[in-house]
């Protein structure tokens, strides 16, 4: 009897494990309506008031994510597409918004926000909670894995903002100065160091953290046109994004440059080509892939002997601290964020010009689009999944 007791309790629980319903894993995209380019690779200014925050459910993967909020709230594509966040829990997203829009003599123009957007997940339906100042013109922004910490990249300010976490209150507690531009930014998954992109002084610093506490390391790494930022679920290795330029794309190839976490100090030991911008940016959950997304020339003139009507995405095989170009799969125009699916299986790509999403899956080890686009709200400007 004892035997058939013991069976019966496994099999219970299995029921319990199988009927349970499966965590929710979002994905935030911001959506700018206020800028474009056109066909002479100039940006034009358009009236505010159209920008949204989309959430999706992506715990499927596959390709129909189902869409839980559109929240009317302003964001930018000035800046990296990492403008945004979503704590590990899932429980809490940020959004930062780089600029502010106003009117004048008939024209649109933007000027340094300081902006910091707090976005409830729980409940019946994502909402807005909370605005918080930072520093001028926030951009790129990390949490830490225990979702207590946030850094933000402050371009206007040449600095660092440091917010304390505790549960739904999002505060600003401390201000670390970076001398230079800083675009974005990353943290360790232990919590003890961050990467800072210093995209035009072509560097990557190392800031060291001791709880809530954060200060230069006085270490800086060089770099070409960096822009972009991220560190393997393991710890193991930095990656920074190598532009070849002021924000956008040359042209020739740019790499990814690969910082060995576990050498003192840290160093790159590898740079590995991309493709031409790799402003988008993100490893996948399992820690096998790097997707950088190339902008190739999509916003630049359309007489420009290196302008493509669709940008790409790379997808680079992790294997220990040795970097590989797989292939290299076209998109939409002006492709920006990647998140990828819990399981490491389905990318998500946003489109700006085009206003909508591809969506790409790993198969056979190679990266393949599986012809399906995703319709969005406006024009996808940065896009992020929960901290790895």
């Amino acid at each position: 009897m004892k035997n058939y007791r013991i069976l019966a309790s496994f099999l219970i629980l299995a029921l319990c494990l199988v009927a349970a319903p499966a965590s929710a894993k979002y994905m935030i995209v911001g959506n700018d309506e206020k800028m474009t380019w056109n066909e002479k690779g100039v940006v034009e200014n358009l009236p505010s008031g159209k920008d949204t925050v989309q959430i999706f459910d992506i715990s499927e993967g596959g390709t129909e994510p189902k869409l839980l909020a559109t929240l009317e709230l302003m964001n930018s594509i000035a800046g990296p597409p990492t403008n945004l966040a979503i704590t590990k829990d899932e429980k809490l997203a940020v959004v930062a918004n780089p600029l502010e829009w106003a009117e004048k003599d008939g024209k649109w123009a933007g000027s340094p926000s300081t902006k910091i957007f707090v976005i409830d997940l729980e409940g019946d339906a994502p909402k807005h909670i909370a605005t918080v100042d930072g520093g001028r013109q926030p951009s790129g922004l990390a949490i830490n894995r225990a979702g207590d910490l946030m850094l933000v990249a402050n371009r206007a300010d040449n600095s660092v903002t440091v917010f304390s976490i505790e549960g739904k209150t999002v505060t600003l507690i401390d201000t670390v100065p970076m001398e230079d531009q800083v675009a974005a930014v990353a943290i360790t998954p232990d919590g003890t160091k961050a990467w800072v992109v210093k995209n035009l002084a072509h560097k990557l610093a190392l800031l060291t953290i001791d709880g809530k506490k954060v200060t230069p390391a006085k270490f800086e790494i060089p770099v070409l046109w960096p822009y972009n930022v991220d560190i393997t679920p393991d710890g193991a290795l930095a990656l920074g994004a190598d532009m070849g330029g002021p924000g956008g794309s040359s042209g020739h190839v740019d790499t990814v440059s690969v910082i060995d976490m576990n050498q003192n100090p840290p160093r790159v030991i590898d740079r590995v080509v991309a493709g031409d911008g790799p402003e988008g940016f993100a490893v996948s959950p399992t820690g096998e892939y790097l997707a950088t997304v190339n902008i190739r020339g999509s916003n630049v003139a359309h007489d420009s002997w290196f302008y493509h009507r669709n940008g790409t995405v790379s997808l680079i095989k992790i294997d220990g601290k040795k970097l590989t170009k797989v292939n290299e799969v076209e998109v939409g125009a002006l492709p920006e964020g990647v998140v990828w699916s819990p399981d490491g299986k389905w990318l998500y790509v946003g489109n700006f010009l085009d206003k909508n999403m591809s969506v790409l899956k790993i198969e056979d080890g190679k990266l393949v689009d599986s012809g399906v686009k995703i319709p969005l709200a406006g024009s996808p400007a940065s896009m992020r999944g929960p901290v790895n």
